[in-house]
Order: structure tokens, then C-alpha cells, then sequence
């Protein structure tokens, strides 16, 4: 308590109690202002990490698993959304198209997981994460493995990695695309 003591001391030596008042008036409005503007003022890794950390164990695959869609109700999100995989890659097409090259790619992965579950490759499982989701599509059939890697390091890149999409990103998600439904079609 001695420092406490003596550091206290210095500002009195240093300082009128009006201006003691002034600065700690000052430091408040500093830290109500960045309260107020929390989180903006973060930089956007920090962001990205609260936000995983607030939702326990994010799921990277996002809407593609389940979540609420474009106008589909946010209280079904437990359940398989009724759009076929035709849908999302239509929806892929036209966000290329529109140069929105990180959106084509997220819609190109829900075609992906959609196509592995209506051929019976996967379970539809809320709450899994674009790795597990590979890795238990690569467990029933093997000669999935690669595409789904390819997806997943292509999504994890543009959404979790920030890093900005371009048409090649795209091209490869179309690619590993076209393979999933070879594969999964092919041994039905």
C-alpha cells in the first residue's frame, strides 16, 4: 500500500484538488464513450474471437448447417432448411455473377452439405463446425476427403481468416462442388 501512498501523495504535490476533479471527470467521459462504441473500436480479430467465445464453440459453417436464411424463420433453425442443393448453387451462380465472391462461396458450401445429406453421406447435424463436418463426411466415404478439404480451407480462409474472396476461390468451390456430387452420386 506504500506505492499507493506515495503516488497519491505526488499528485496532491502536483495537482489542485480541481484539477484532480477535471482529470478524473475527463477519464470518465473517455470510458463511457469507448463503453458506448464497444466493440467497434476493436480490432476485427478481437471481434471475430469474442464473438466465437460468446457463441461456446462457433460453428463455422454458419447458415449452411441450419441457421435461419434469407427470410426463413429464425426459430427452425434446429431444422434442415427445405431448400435443395439446386437452390444454393443457383443462389452461388448469381452472387458470382454479382462479383459478391465471399457470398458465392458460403452458398457453395451449404450446396455441398446439403448434397451430403439428402445422398445420405452425412447426418444433418446443428451445431457442427466446417472441420467436423468434413471429417465425419470423409469417415462414411473416404474419396470425399479431399474435396471437403479443399472446401473447408477455401471457406475457413474467406470467413474466419478475413481474407478477401476472389473469382479463383470461387472456381475452386465450384470445382470441389462438381466433385461432392460425382462422389456422392456415384455409390448411392
Amino acid at each position: 500500500m506504500r506505492w499507493w501512498n506515495e503516488a497519491a501523495a505526488v499528485w496532491d504535490d502536483g495537482f489542485s484538488l480541481v484539477l484532480s476533479w477535471l482529470v478524473l471527470l475527463l477519464l470518465a467521459a473517455v470510458v463511457a464513450v469507448l463503453w458506448y462504441t464497444y466493440p467497434a473500436w476493436l480490432p476485427s480479430r478481437w471481434r471475430m474471437r469474442r464473438a466465437a467465445r460468446r457463441a461456446g464453440r462457433a460453428d463455422e459453417l454458419g447458415e449452411a448447417i441450419g441457421e435461419p436464411v434469407d427470410g426463413e424463420d429464425p426459430d427452425d433453425a434446429e431444422e434442415l432448411p427445405a431448400r435443395a442443393a439446386e437452390v444454393y448453387h443457383n443462389l452461388a451462380d448469381r452472387y458470382a455473377a454479382e462479383g459478391r465472391w465471399a457470398e458465392a462461396v458460403r452458398e457453395r458450401l451449404r450446396a455441398i452439405v446439403r448434397e451430403l445429406v439428402e445422398r445420405g453421406v452425412i447426418e444433418h447435424v446443428p451445431g457442427w463446425t466446417v472441420t467436423e463436418l468434413a471429417r465425419a463426411a470423409a469417415g462414411a466415404r473416404p474419396e470425399l476427403g479431399p474435396a471437403l478439404d479443399g472446401a473447408t480451407a477455401v471457406f475457413s480462409g474467406i470467413w474466419y481468416a478475413q481474407r478477401p474472396a476472389t473469382a479463383e476461390d470461387d472456381e475452386r468451390m465450384r470445382g470441389h462442388l462438381a466433385t461432392v456430387r460425382e462422389t456422392a452420386r456415384g455409390a448411392r
